[in-house]
């Protein structure tokens, strides 16, 4: 092990992080506003100081030695922290509290960010961020505060609190709905449309139009994006019905640019949940999910049974 006073510089640590994620001297100089000659002195001494290769040269193009990629995963987890020790104590001298919260990327920009301003309001003092996370992971590598997730109560080592249902609708825009004329529609003329399938749920469509009582094939034809927000986005310029959560096409709804197909909305198996690290949980982590709950309970979007 390395003596303490004998640590790597950060300029070093930087310096090879930034030539890993690259897979390049040049780019890596670039960034960091350096000569490509300095960057591969500074990784060159940290080699000499580690006792291994971290790269393997071959005329101007690196690649990552074993040891190397190893080590460029988790200095890039650590540097990660390291930013996040900083920018706390740089809140704690201002004054502010940080609130770090991971969550779903449409839920944040469709429900959340709008309903964040009331937030703010009545927490001054807080300072929030925001990160995208998909799948559970790690509270003592990540150091969030709170994380906003969608599935079953099946994280390990956190506490989950139901936050709420999610209440499926098949919505089209109208002029979708006036070319297909799906006017005075049945589930079954819209087994027959072009429909908008999310990738990670392929076989949604299939389930609703069973629960409408509608036989249809397995996979009923149509087009596939892996984000609700790109669904949001081709439903409302008429490429085809979709089945969206009701919370994220307020906006549309309201403003008629989508509208309600027949056919009855579906409540799904998985929750949105509220999840902190096991263990005690901050003052400001939990006033959040407190507000935050009383934006279900108030709303009329998100079905909460």
């Amino acid at each position: 092990m390395i003596p303490s006073r004998s640590l790597p510089s950060l300029a070093a640590l930087r310096a090879f992080e930034c030539a890993a994620r690259h897979g390049s001297f040049t780019l890596a100089a670039e960034e960091l506003h350096l000569t490509q000659s300095a960057v591969s002195r500074q990784v060159k001494d940290l080699e000499a100081q580690l006792g291994f290769s971290l790269f393997r040269r071959n005329g101007r193009r690196v690649a990552l030695t074993d040891a190397g990629g190893e080590f460029a995963r988790a200095l890039a987890l650590d540097l990660d922290r390291l930013k996040q020790t900083v920018s706390r104590a740089v809140t704690a001298g201002n004054a502010r509290t940080a609130l770090r919260i991971a969550t779903l990327s449409t839920f944040a920009s469709r429900w959340l960010i709008p309903r964040l301003p009331e937030f703010e309001a009545k927490f001054p003092e807080v300072e929030i961020s925001l990160s995208t996370r998909l799948r559970p992971f790690s509270f003592d590598a990540e150091r969030f505060d709170l994380a906003i997730h969608h599935g079953s109560a099946d994280w390990p080592d956190t506490q989950m609190s139901r936050l709420c249902g999610e209440e499926i609708l098949a919505v089209a825009a109208p002029e979708f709905i006036h070319e297909q004329n799906l006017t005075d529609a049945e589930p079954q003329d819209i087994a027959d449309a072009p429909l908008l399938h999310l990738e990670t749920r392929p076989g949604h469509w299939a389930e609703w139009l069973r629960l409408q009582g509608v036989v249809s094939p397995s996979f009923p034809r149509g087009k596939q994006f892996d984000q609700f927000s790109m669904i949001i986005s081709a439903a409302t310029h008429g490429l085809g019905a979709a089945l969206l959560p009701r919370y994220l096409i307020e906006r549309e709804l309201e403003s008629g640019t989508l509208i309600s197909l027949p056919g009855d909305p579906v409540i799904t198996d998985n929750a949105y949940w509220l999840v902190t690290p096991a263990g005690a949980t901050s003052p400001m982590a939990q006033a959040f999910a407190r507000w935050v709950k009383t934006k279900v309970s108030k709303g009329i979007s998100i079905n909460s049974t």
